[in-house]
């Protein structure tokens, strides 16, 4: 049994491989994630939450990998396509990309709430034809511990690790250090929910847990 991973994310990755998966395949989606969203909100004529979005995006990553070639050879088992975005105040916060960004995010972030969602969609390509998809979205809390000074900010958006990841933290790496609690499941915050990819083989195709364990 393989599965295919429509994202290039080593968080993702890394979190499969702990779960005893290695992907099929890593294939980039290609997804213009912001031009997807503006599109969304413009036919609903109103602004998607944060868990409709990372729904959103999950299930265009995925499917926008259909028909895929990996290695020359088609793809022959599950898509996974995931996305994932922070919550705070009702802000909805991704990737901040700049030293900048991420310095005002975590001014906000310092000893508060947040929520961090992430969204998933699996497809059934078994056989290499797409024929059925699932997702769910499932959300973390997270809490921010309230002594972090400022050289320790500009310490850790130095090594460039918060850029390239909503919210601008990490709970698997370097940002651990400044996280004091997390309510729900710790890989959610990574990215991708083990028990929410479990429970969607399950419920959705009929496929035990253990099947994909090839590490």
């Amino acid at each position: 049994m393989r599965l295919y991973l429509a994202s290039t994310s080593p968080a993702r990755l890394a979190t499969l491989r702990s779960a005893g998966i290695e992907p099929a395949g890593l294939i980039n989606p290609g997804v213009d994630e912001e031009a997807l969203v503006a599109r969304r909100e413009e036919e609903r004529g109103a602004p998607l939450s944060a868990a409709e979005m990372v729904a959103e995006l999950a299930r265009a990553k995925a499917e926008a990998v259909v028909g895929s070639l990996v290695d020359g050879e088609p793809i022959d088992g599950f898509i996974l396509g995931g996305d994932s975005a922070f919550e705070l105040d009702g802000v909805i916060y991704g990737k901040p990309h700049t030293a900048d960004i991420a310095r005002e995010r975590w001014a906000r972030m310092i000893g508060r709430t947040g929520v961090l969602h992430s969204g998933h969609w699996l497809i059934d390509h078994r056989g290499g034809t797409a024929s059925g998809g699932i997702g769910q979205v499932e959300d973390a809390t997270v809490e921010f511990a309230a002594d972090i000074s400022d050289a320790e900010i500009e310490a850790y958006i130095a090594t460039g690790e918060p850029l390239a990841v909503a919210g601008a933290f990490t709970i698997d790496s370097r940002g651990q250090a400044f996280i004091s609690r997390i309510s729900g499941q710790p890989s959610t915050v990574i990215g991708l929910s083990v028990p929410t990819l479990r429970a969607l083989l399950g419920t959705g195709f009929g496929v035990e847990w253990h099947r994909l364990w090839n590490r």
